[in-house]
């Protein structure tokens, strides 16, 4: 069995594909990043005259997009507390881990299994935003 979601609580896709398909009681998320529903804006994120990032906010961005993981599992029949693998891309390791690494621990203290978690740095980002999550988790 092999379903697509697509949340209307979660921001569009940047591209042609689901928010998460479920295969058997797996749940495969697409890169969620921390946009707000229904717009192309990002928070946390300033952009100067050039169009390019001014200024940004690590933590506003890392609650934004954990809020829109949580939205497409809950659409999808699963839970933030069935997560299983996470994959985070962070655009300025050194920087914005810290922050990052505190939200994740706030995020996951009442969680009895916390999923596995690979955090890797990249140059960028398909938008304007300083991180993006892969995750999967189960269903059923």
């Amino acid at each position: 069995m092999s379903d697509s979601t697509h949340s209307k609580r979660a921001p569009e896709p940047v591209g042609l594909y689901p928010h998460a398909r479920r295969v058997g009681n797996l749940l495969f998320l697409s890169g969620v990043g921390p946009r707000q529903p229904g717009t192309k804006a990002i928070p946390g994120v300033t952009l100067g005259a050039d169009g390019k990032v001014a200024a940004k906010d690590i933590e506003a961005q890392t609650r934004a997009v954990f809020a829109n993981v949580k939205a497409i599992l809950e659409d999808a029949g699963s839970s933030w507390d069935r997560l299983v693998d996470v994959t985070v891309y962070l655009t300025d390791m050194q920087n914005d881990f810290p922050a990052y690494n505190r939200l994740w621990a706030e995020h996951f203290a009442g969680v009895a299994n916390p999923p596995c978690r690979t955090t890797v740095e990249v140059n960028r980002l398909p938008t304007p935003i300083a991180i993006e999550l892969k995750c999967i988790a189960t269903v059923g």
